[in-house]
This record gives C-alpha cells, sequence and structure tokens, in this order.
C-alpha cells in the first residue's frame, strides 16, 4: 500500500514553521530591520527595506561580473553575456527602488536622519564591490580584444564578423550605463528628500554627487562612439 508524504511539514533543518522560511531563512532575514517600538519614525521600515534589498541585487550584480570576468579571460564568452545581462538587470532594480524614498516627507525623514550616524552610500558593500570587479572586467575585455588584433573602432565597424567581441563591447557599456544612471538617480533622490546645498551624513557635500554622475568605468567604449561618427563622416 502506498504511502503518502505528509507536505504540511518541514524537513530541511533550521528555524522556520515551513520549508519556504527555512530556506530563505525568513526568520533572521526579518529580525534584521527594527521593529515598530524601536522606530524613531514608521518610515525607518521603508528606508530600511530599500537599502537592505539594494544590498541583496547588488551583491547578485557584482558576484555575477567576477563570474563573468573568468568567463571572458577563458574565452567562453556567451557564457559572459548571459551573467552580464544578469548584473545590468540587477543594477536596474536597485534603481527602481529609489523612487520608494521620494514616497518620505522630506521634514519627517530628518528625524530618520538623526539615527544614521555616520552611514552613507558610500560605503556600501555592494557598490564597493563593484567598484573592484568592473575594471576587471574591462582589462578582461580588452585583453580579447587584443588578442583578435582589433582596435576597438574595428570591433565595431566589422562587428558582424566578430560578433561576440562586439557583444561583449556593448554589454560593457550596457553594465557601465547602469550604473551610471544609478548614480544620476541617486543624486536626484537625495538632492529632492533633503537639498542640493546641504552636507551628507558623511560630511560630503551633496554637490559631490553631482559631480559623480559624470563618472563612467570605460570612457573609452563612450568616446569610440565619437571616432564611429566622424570615420562615417570621411567614408
Amino acid at each position: 500500500m502506498a504511502t503518502h508524504e505528509d507536505f504540511s511539514e518541514p524537513i530541511l533543518e533550521g528555524a522556520g514553521a515551513s520549508d519556504y522560511e527555512r530556506y530563505l531563512n525568513t526568520d533572521a532575514l526579518l529580525s534584521l530591520q527594527k521593529t515598530s517600538d524601536q522606530w524613531v519614525h514608521r518610515d525607518e521600515l521603508l528606508f530600511q527595506t530599500v537599502h537592505q534589498s539594494s544590498e541583496l541585487w547588488l551583491n547578485l550584480a557584482w558576484n555575477d561580473v567576477e563570474a563573468a570576468t573568468e568567463h571572458v579571460a577563458g574565452g567562453e564568452i556567451a557564457a559572459a553575456l548571459r551573467l552580464l545581462r544578469r548584473s545590468a538587470i540587477c543594477v536596474r532594480y536597485a534603481t527602481e527602488q529609489l523612487d520608494m524614498l521620494e514616497q518620505m516627507s522630506p521634514w519627517e525623514y530628518q528625524e530618520i536622519r538623526k539615527v544614521l550616524g555616520h552611514g552613507s552610500g558610500f560605503d556600501s558593500p555592494g557598490w564597493r564591490e563593484i567598484r573592484r570587479v568592473t575594471p576587471l572586467l574591462g582589462q578582461a575585455f580588452h585583453s580579447r580584444r587584443e588578442e583578435a588584433g582589433l582596435s576597438l573602432v574595428d570591433v565595431y565597424v566589422a562587428g558582424r564578423e566578430h560578433e561576440e567581441l562586439y557583444q561583449l563591447a556593448e554589454a560593457l557599456i550596457e553594465w557601465d550605463e547602469r550604473i551610471n544612471l544609478w548614480r544620476i538617480r541617486h543624486y536626484k533622490v537625495v538632492a529632492r528628500v533633503i537639498g542640493d546645498s546641504v552636507v551628507g551624513t558623511q560630511g560630503t557635500p551633496v554637490e559631490v554627487l553631482g559631480r559623480l554622475v559624470h563618472h563612467v568605468f570605460f570612457p573609452e567604449l563612450w568616446r569610440v562612439r565619437n571616432e564611429l561618427t566622424a570615420l562615417s563622416k570621411e567614408s
């Protein structure tokens, strides 16, 4: 006679009433946020949710970029492209979440700001790792390009003959653009919430964030567009 498994009981080890809770460690995850009796303002829950979830997406993003870099170094371009597409989506999600911060009252946020200490986005572990792995990705790409005996202009002009390198170049600029769009959006959110002529929690003027919106990791990939436009006029 067949026995029927009791799916109502968890089979994984750990805390939690169900396997869903145990696998995702939801007890520990939700305990990382302040409870209502600890809030200085109820929007602390919103503020923590945005930033903590962003760190999760950024953690996935930089790990995928690091793995993609290894694929590029090993000549596995297709595998690298798949991971880089995922990474760009991760940063897009982190950027879109910033919309939620504009749902806070600028005046009421001042209460939350008082309990942040010297906390600043500059200290984000996710962004710190992104700043570390992104230049390595660029180096791996250029090594592949140089091995093929191609200039950046060649990669684009003869893109149909070097499809994987062309796609990789475009994946890098997509990644760079997503990071840049996050910088722009972050600056605008900060300016909207606390102002654009004040000093942040770490003593950094908000206007410094404004200057960072011009920073890119792969300026050569942006400049080559100018070269291609000039080249087209010569032909």
